[in-house]
């Protein structure tokens, strides 16, 4: 059974910083896209970033280029997003989803799989 795990989230001043974790469990896949997206009160939901299993190569939006970081750690089956620099816009729950039998990520493709959110609100 395929099981993500968000966590990380939390209350943080504007500027300040989250590192997200989304533990992953139960992959039957060859390769697979790790995707983290987030969904604000009254918007809809939007892709920030993925990794792909298969050479870890990366997809930003365009929006938190050079403020966002994803990473994984193969040995601890996790995958991180480093959140700096963080607005009242960051705001909203955010969720980790794969992405199944993708040679490359794409923060539009369709996720299979989801994991409950964690919320991160920023203060001002």
């Amino acid at each position: 059974e395929v099981q993500l795990q968000a966590s990380g989230g939390g209350l943080v001043q504007t500027g300040g910083s989250l590192r997200l974790s989304c533990a992953a469990s139960g992959f039957p896949f060859d390769d697979y896209a790790i995707g983290w997206f987030r969904q604000a009160p009254g918007k809809e939901r939007e892709g920030l970033s993925c990794i792909s299993s298969r050479d870890d190569s990366t997809r930003y939006r365009d929006s938190v280029k050079g403020r966002f970081t994803i990473s994984s750690d193969k040995a601890k089956n996790t995958v991180y997003l480093q959140m700096n620099n963080l607005t009242p816009e960051d705001t909203a729950v955010y969720y980790c989803a794969v992405d199944a039998e993708v040679p490359v990520c794409s923060i539009y493709g369709l996720y299979d799989y989801w994991g409950q959110g964690t919320l991160v609100t920023v203060s001002s």
